[in-house]
């Protein structure tokens, strides 16, 4: 069934002058913008938050906002649909980001994202990747902000979820704040509400995707810019964020929301104490020996259906994070004849090592 158009502010005369975009939404400043659902969120992941990482995650957090890994148009286009789209209830809310450029085929994958039950359809304008710039699409469509306008509107067009942009605050040498800020101003005409700002400068040349996230120096002052620019869209600081206590200090002082990326990641728990300290929940974070009873039924269920025990178990190493006996976990769930027998006992075995009291500090 068709989900009902939802309102939605800033419908606004296109203009590529920033002056323009915020006397267009000034009538918007006075209204306060309720919280945010994206509070806290773990960004899009290639290779890592496909939907078992998703249920992980949800089993630690009810509330975190979760994403999908990035799925390009023409994978979706020409590709196999259920494969890519497909996930269980249980996962929501999760949005699917997209990777392409050209507005016809975003609005399509956008519908499909809709009609598949996504809650959000983000556009990466992020992603460095040589793969990614040889597709015309990701971190080089900074430089072509009316092009990334003419693809958020061609989406809002036909979906009623929100449409939202991953973007980062440069390109290559591009170091002056008024370029991510004539950027968002841009987009925002389109009607984006809400920009997710990875606070780094993506170097398409010379630098591999993991050095993109690591060399550039991360600059929170644009993102904290961004929001006193537009008080009016709904800011999402990423990058380099590693503790709550972080967290909450961007929170508190400056954004709507914070993405967590690769911390969340190999320190899952990091999201137990999410739903209570950020969205008011009176209910107690599950231990990690609650979520890991929960993921032993996940996997049981998961391989009836002919999943490899693996894909699950990978996305687990690091559950007990800092616990005595960490390393053993990870290594009797990573060992490959252990995982091709499909026997859940694997986890009693990694179990074990738990109760060694060594290598506390991991």
């Amino acid at each position: 069934m068709r989900r009902a158009k939802r309102p939605r502010a800033g419908d606004f005369p296109r203009c590529g002058k920033i002056a323009v975009s915020i006397q267009a939404v000034w009538p918007l400043m006075s209204l306060p913008r309720p919280a945010s659902p994206r509070r806290v969120s773990v960004a899009p992941m290639m290779d890592w938050t496909d939907r078992h990482c998703r249920s992980l995650h949800r089993m630690i957090s009810r509330h975190t906002w979760l994403y999908t890994e990035m799925v390009t148009t023409g994978a979706l286009l020409h590709g196999d649909v259920p494969r890519h789209l497909a996930f269980t209830p249980d996962e929501a809310p999760v949005a699917l980001q997209l990777g392409g450029s050209e507005p016809d085929d975003l609005a399509r994958s956008a519908k499909l994202g809709e009609q598949w039950g996504y809650d959000e359809i983000n556009l990466n304008c992020g992603c460095p990747s040589e793969r990614v710039q040889r597709g015309a699409f990701g971190a080089c469509l900074m430089n072509e902000p009316q092009l990334v306008a003419d693809c958020v509107k061609a989406m809002r067009d036909v979906v009623s979820v929100p449409v939202t942009v991953k973007h980062r605050i440069g390109v290559d040498a591009v170091e002056d704040y008024s370029f991510v800020r004539d950027f968002v101003g841009t987009v925002a005409q389109a009607g984006c509400e809400v920009f997710i700002v990875h606070a780094r400068n993506a170097i398409l040349k010379g630098l591999s995707p993991k050095e993109n996230r690591e060399i550039p120096p991360l600059k929170y002052d644009y993102a904290y810019r961004l929001k006193r620019d537009f008080p009016q869209l709904e800011i999402v600081i990423n990058g380099g964020i590693k503790t709550l206590d972080e967290v909450e200090m961007h929170l508190h002082q400056h954004v709507d929301g914070v993405m967590l990326g690769r911390e969340a990641y190999h320190n899952p728990y990091l999201l137990a104490d999410v739903d209570t300290r950020f969205y008011g929940s009176s209910e107690a974070p599950l231990t990690r020996e609650q979520v890991e009873a929960k993921l032993v039924e996940y996997c049981a269920a998961e391989m009836a259906r002919g999943t490899y025990l693996g894909a699950i178990t990978r996305h687990a190493l690091g559950l007990y994070r800092g616990e005595a006996g960490a390393r053993g976990w990870r290594r009797v769930l990573s060992d490959s004849k252990r995982l091709a027998a499909r026997d859940l006992a694997i986890f009693d075995e990694a179990r074990q090592h738990l109760r060694e009291p060594v290598e506390i500090f991991e």
